[in-house]
């Protein structure tokens, strides 16, 4: 399971933060402390408020609270109006315009928290200036990401917890079909416990048949590392859920984020050329940035440009073999030293 930890004061105001682009094993850890939150103070009245995606059309005018922001204002204000202990949950706060967030921090600031439990859950940055003013109030819980070592700790656990008996390979197939995604682990195991059947990885293949809706990065980590193998599979994972042209998006990012490393004299040059983020993510790049050789950058460019044309006019059944052919010829220019002859 992912580490948590905390900051600032305990109180009424709680932060559940977690990665960008949180996938569905992470989401489901951030939204679980959120009720653990509501249960320690006996609140059972809870407003969810789902922040939608910015650039969505439900953009209001500045100033403006658009819809479901605008439930969020009645929720902080009742406990202190009608005396009762009521809850808020604003779920994905990351997404909250600028104007929004002024309006938010104000009302947080005067609401009653002896009466107000509010609970904000951010796959990201929470915006200024309400970001910095939670922080102040109440306490930050952070949800880390999850790998699929991680979620095979979680895994065993869920296994001994319902008394099943779990090998090794069924565990590994679980985790193949599944990935992080805790809440469909857990009901896997649940539902071959009903069946009565054996769980091994033979039955776990042949009930199961979706794949995890996968992060990009899991894709690019296994590309970086050279293995075309691995590689493929995550590929085939991704497109089970995402469209191509997203990840070519990402290979594109991460191609010009190494072209800025290996042309910058220093880790904060690059960062600043970047545009000033300093993340795991930009570590990372610059760590290997010797890796890629200059010549081979050229050619991962010139290849993706041309996958990009390729799959905006060619026919969609050759988008799959693009991107399959574009991950091979990619596992070797960015291996480096394990790189081998195609």
């Amino acid at each position: 399971m992912g580490e948590v930890t905390t900051l600032g004061m305990v109180g009424s105001i709680l932060v559940v933060s977690g990665p960008a682009e949180s996938g569905p094993g992470e989401r489901e850890q951030m939204l679980s402390r959120a009720q653990a939150e509501f249960a320690a103070h006996a609140v059972s009245d809870v407003t969810r408020v789902d922040v939608p995606p910015k650039g969505t059309g439900q953009d209001s005018g500045e100033g403006a609270l658009r819809g479901p922001v605008a439930q969020a204002v009645p929720a902080l204000q009742s406990g202190s109006l009608f005396g009762d202990v009521t809850g808020l949950l604003v779920v994905d706060a990351q997404s909250l315009l600028k104007a929004e967030a002024e309006v938010l921090v104000e009302l947080v600031r005067l609401a009653d928290h002896a009466t107000v439990v509010a609970v904000f859950v951010a796959a990201g940055a929470i915006p200024a200036p309400l970001g910095k003013a939670l922080k102040e109030l109440g306490e930050v819980v952070s949800v880390a990401r999850l790998t699929e070592r991680s979620a095979a700790t979680w895994l065993a656990s869920a296994a001994r917890e319902r008394s099943i008996r779990l090998h090794a390979d069924a565990a590994e197939a679980l985790i193949q079909r599944f990935g992080t995604d805790l809440a469909s682990l857990g009901q896997a195991l649940d539902q071959m416990v009903a069946s009565g059947e054996e769980i091994t990885a033979e039955a776990v293949l042949a009930r199961f048949k979706n794949r995890p809706d996968e992060p990009s990065w899991l894709y690019m980590d296994s590309v970086a590392g050279g293995d075309r193998g691995e590689a493929l599979r995550r590929l085939s994972d991704f497109l089970q859920h995402g469209h191509p042209l997203i990840l070519l998006a990402v290979i594109q990012s991460d191609l010009r984020r190494r072209a800025l490393a290996a042309a910058a004299p220093d880790y904060e040059t690059f960062a600043s050329r970047d545009g000033g983020r300093r993340n795991y993510g930009m570590e990372k790049v610059w760590n290997q940035r010797n890796r890629v050789r200059a010549a081979d950058l050229r050619l991962a460019l010139d290849a993706v440009a041309r996958a990009d044309l390729t799959l905006k006019t060619a026919p969609e059944p050759t988008h799959r073999v693009t991107m399959e052919r574009l991950t091979v010829a990619l596992c070797r220019w960015y291996g480096g030293a394990a790189r081998i002859a195609s």
